[in-house]
């Protein structure tokens, strides 16, 4: 897939981003304050959003030791990977085996600027500055192919990320999860979760203020059915598609996602 833009290097301060919002949410200390304007616009309307993303966090954490600790996956593709924070996916990865390889994907310049800094400290990851769209050349980056190999099983990540690009027939998630599987080696697994709602209202409000503020990075928040949609033909692991935080938990006295206005729905499934 081609995006037909060229992506940019340049940190725009002024105009907010996903992975900068994000790592707002969840604490991080790379935002600016354009960032942090929208998030507290954004709380207005969806105020747990700020727990939302912290189960999200928790919630691709266990996954990763799940599938290092339980399926002995030693390769991970992380799409969207968002500002390094703590335990990303290599370290939790690392620490089931320090020899696991991680290859990050993200479009924004200030993750690549980080990734930088952490492709010195190990060469058994990296990070990519592609569009999550772009498979062929994600699949075909040299620095991929140095540390996935896609003859053993590889464990692909679209973790809260297809809610920022739109629908499409070429290069809409549905799209991206088919010619990304169709690469996969069997007993490979896949994470894909995103924002959903059932309420029109919320959807609406959402999608358009993201659009807005991102100037036209986003997608579209969904619904559970679209979500479900991406898992056909695959096996989908216990305890199924759900609401992130109740995709098995630590303990039984884990924060869960109390607000409801939407929710990260999805899972994790295996290809068969």
């Amino acid at each position: 897939m081609n995006t037909g833009k060229q992506l940019s290097t340049e940190i725009d301060a002024n105009v907010p981003t996903a992975a900068r919002m994000y790592d707002y949410y969840i604490g991080g200390k790379d935002n600016y304050a354009a960032d942090r304007a929208a998030c507290e616009e954004l709380d207005k309307v969806v105020p747990s959003t700020r727990r939302l993303a912290l189960n999200n966090r928790r919630f691709l954490q266990r996954v990763v030791r799940t599938l290092a600790a339980e399926h002995g996956i030693r390769q991970f593709l992380d799409h969207g990977s968002g500002l390094p924070t703590q335990d990303n996916v290599h370290q939790v990865a690392q620490r089931h085996d320090p020899s696991a390889h991680v290859v990050y994907v993200d479009n924004d310049p200030m993750v690549l600027v980080h990734g930088r800094a952490l492709l010195e400290q190990d060469e058994r990851t990296t990070v990519i500055h592609a569009d999550m769209r772009e498979t062929e050349a994600i699949f075909e980056h040299p620095d991929t192919r140095r540390l996935i190999d896609f003859d053993q099983p590889v464990a692909v990540l679209f973790n809260s990320v297809f809610h920022c690009i739109p629908d499409s027939d070429t290069d809409g998630p549905l799209a991206v999860v088919r010619r990304v599987t169709e690469r996969l080696a069997p007993g490979s697994f896949l994470l894909m979760c995103q924002l959903v709602s059932e309420d029109p209202e919320v959807r609406a409000f959402v999608t358009d203020f993201m659009d807005q503020v991102t100037q036209g990075h986003w997608g579209r928040v969904r619904q559970e059915k679209d979500v479900v949609e991406w898992f056909e033909g695959l096996e989908i692991l216990e305890p199924g598609l759900v609401e992130v935080s109740t995709w098995r938990p630590d303990s039984d006295v884990v924060p869960r996602q109390l607000s409801h206005e939407w929710i990260e729905f999805g899972g994790v499934a295996r290809k068969p």
